[in-house]
C-alpha cells in the first residue's frame, strides 16, 4: 500500500491519469467508475491507481472525518458483482490535521477489458470515460498477451458455427449489459463474443470457454465436457445402478437442467413419521448447498481431462468429483479460506448468469445450511493431485428419539437388515399381500427413507427387494437406547 509521505506527492500532481480526488462520501457508482478505469490501465503504466476520498480537484483535504461505515461501503464495491472481472484492490484510512483522506489502490486487471455495470471505463489522461470501440479492442489484445489459463486459449479447431449464436444473443448478452449498452452496441458478433473472451480473432475461432459455454456440441473438442449423475444402491459404487443422467451440450443450457434436477430430485421433501398420527416433512440435502457444491465443481474442474464431472448419490451420502485438483494459490493448508480460478472467463460467465458468486463465500454458507439441516459438514478430500472430492452426507432428517413406529412396521426395520422380497415381510409379520397392507407397512417406510429398494425404484421390478438403510439403522440403535 501506499505510504503516506508518497500519498502528499500524488496530491499535489493534480495532471497525474492515475489519481480520482473527490470530497463525496456517496456517490457509489462514480467510486465504481474510477475502480474500474484504474483496472484496465488505458495508458498501460502498469502502476496502481488511487481513488482518494476527501481531497479537493487541487490536491488540498476537505476536513473529512472517515467512519468505519465509509470503509466498509468503499471496500464493498470490490465485491459486490457490478464489478467484472473482480478488481484487486487494498483501501487505508489515512490521518491527518486537516482532515483524514480514504485510499483505495487499485491494481491494473491482467484481463481487462474490465466493465462496471456493463460499461468500460479507462482514464483519458486526468479524467475518465468510456471507451469506444477502438479503444476496447487495445484492451482485448492487452488480455490476449496475458492469457495464462485454458479456458481464454483459442479452439483452432472450431468456427464461429460451432458456437449457438442465438443462445449467446438471448440468454447471456441481456444479462451480461444493460439494455441501452445493447441497443447501442452495432458491433459484428465475432467482435461482441471477444469482448468477452468467448472468441479469439487472431486465429478466427472460438476460445475453449466460448466453446463450453455456448458449443452446439462441446464434447466435439472437449471430451470430458458434461456431468455425468448415477443413483447406487447402497454406500459404494459396487451398489446396482437405480438411476442415472447425463447432463451434456454447453453449459448456459446444462446449467439450468442441473439447477432443477437438484430442487426436484435431491433436495426433495419427504415425509417422515413421527407418530401414528403424525409426519414431518424434511429435506435431505439442502438445495443451495448441493447446488453450489455441483456449480462449483463444473467451474473449477480441469476441461483438457477427457474425464466428467462425477456427481454419484448412495443411500447415505452425494459425492461429487471433478478432474483437477487444488489450483494456483488454493492449498490444503489454506482451503477454503484462499482460492484461486482454473477457469477465469467460464468462472466470470457462471456469475454473469447467477450461477456462482465469486466472493469466496460460498462454502462458508454451504457448512452453514448443512449444518442447519442436520447432515453434518461437507468433507473434501484434497489428498487426490489430479481430481478434487466432496463428500456430503445425507441429513439426519428428525431427532431419531422422536420418531414412533407401529410394531410391525419395527418388526420389518429389523427383519430387513439384509434383503428381503415383500412375500418374506408379509409372511413374516402374518398379514395377507394386498395393496393397502403394502402400503401402511412397506410403502410408509420407503418415502420415510427407512427402507431402500435394492433394486430401481418400482415395487413391481422382478426380484424386487427392501433392505434397511443408514437411518433406518440409526432408528433402531436410538429407539432400543
Amino acid at each position: 500500500m501506499i505510504t503516506k509521505e508518497e500519498l502528499e506527492k500524488l496530491l499535489l500532481d493534480i495532471e497525474n491519469s492515475r489519481v480520482e480526488r473527490t470530497i463525496s462520501t456517496n456517490k457509489t457508482d462514480k467510486f465504481g467508475e474510477a475502480i474500474c478505469a484504474f483496472c484496465n490501465d488505458f495508458p498501460d503504466k502498469q502502476l496502481a491507481g488511487y481513488l482518494i476520498i476527501g481531497a479537493n480537484d487541487n490536491g488540498t483535504r476537505c476536513g473529512l472525518e472517515v467512519t468505519d461505515e465509509l470503509q466498509l461501503n468503499i471496500a464493498a464495491i470490490r465485491s459486490d458483482g457490478n464489478i467484472q472481472p473482480q478488481p484487486a484492490m487494498a483501501i487505508e484510512k489515512f490521518n491527518f490535521s486537516d482532515g483524514d483522506l480514504l485510499v483505495a489502490e487499485v491494481q491494473p486487471s491482467n484481463f481487462p477489458p474490465v466493465r462496471y455495470k456493463g460499461k468500460i471505463w479507462i482514464r483519458v489522461g486526468a479524467r475518465k470515460a468510456v471507451a469506444n470501440e477502438a479503444e476496447e479492442k487495445i484492451l482485448y489484445e492487452k488480455r490476449a498477451a496475458n492469457i495464462k489459463t485454458f479456458d481464454a486459449m483459442p479452439c483452432t479447431g472450431a468456427t464461429i458455427d460451432d458456437l449457438d449464436i442465438k443462445l449467446f444473443k438471448t440468454e447471456y448478452l441481456p444479462k451480461a449489459f444493460p439494455e441501452d449498452i445493447l441497443l447501442e452496441d452495432k458491433r459484428d458478433i465475432k467482435l461482441k463474443l471477444q469482448s468477452l473472451g468467448f472468441c479469439d480473432l487472431r486465429y478466427d475461432c472460438p476460445t475453449y470457454a466460448g466453446i463450453v459455454l455456448f458449443g452446439n456440441t462441446p464434447e466435439k473438442f472437449l471430451a470430458g465436457c458434461y456431468v455425468q449423475y448415477v443413483r447406487f444402491a447402497g454406500e459404494d459404487r459396487a451398489g446396482e445402478i437405480l438411476n442415472e443422467h447425463k447432463f451434456d451440450g454447453n453449459l448456459v443450457r446444462s446449467l439450468q437442467k442441473m439447477d432443477t434436477f437438484v430442487e426436484l430430485s435431491i433436495s426433495k421433501e419427504k415425509p417422515i413419521p413421527v407418530s401414528a398420527l403424525r409426519e414431518m416433512k424434511v429435506i435431505s440435502y439442502p438445495y443451495y448447498a448441493t447446488r453450489e457444491l455441483l456449480m462449483n465443481a463444473v467451474m473449477h474442474r480441469d476441461y483438457e481431462s477427457n474425464s466428467p464431472t462425477r456427481f454419484y448419490e448412495f443411500d447415505s451420502y452425494i459425492e461429487i468429483q471433478n478432474a483437477g485438483g487444488l489450483y494456483g494459490k488454493a492449498r490444503p493448508e489454506n482451503f477454503p479460506d484462499v482460492n484461486d480460478y482454473r477457469n477465469p472467463v467460464i468462472a466470470e460467465a457462471m456469475k454473469v448468469l447467477g450461477y456462482v458468486n465469486r466472493y469466496n463465500r460460498g462454502i462458508v454458507r454451504v457448512q452453514k445450511e448443512l449444518a442447519e439441516n442436520g447432515n453434518g459438514k461437507a468433507i473434501f478430500d484434497l489428498t487426490l493431485i489430479t481430481a478434487f472430492k466432496v463428500v456430503e452426507p445425507i441429513s439426519g432428517r428428525v431427532n431419531a428419539k422422536a420418531v414412533e413406529l407401529t410394531d410391525k412396521q419395527l418388526s420389518i426395520l429389523k427383519y430387513c437388515s439384509t434383503a428381503k422380497s415383500s412375500d418374506e415381510i408379509f409372511a413374516f409379520i402374518g398379514i395377507t399381500k394386498q395393496t393397502k397392507n403394502f402400503r401402511n407397512h412397506i410403502q410408509t417406510l420407503l418415502d420415510a427413507e427407512f427402507l431402500a429398494y435394492t433394486k430401481p425404484n418400482k415395487a413391481d421390478v422382478k426380484g424386487q427387494q427392501y433392505v434397511l438403510t443408514t437411518f433406518g439403522k440409526e432408528w433402531i440403535k436410538v429407539h432400543e437406547e
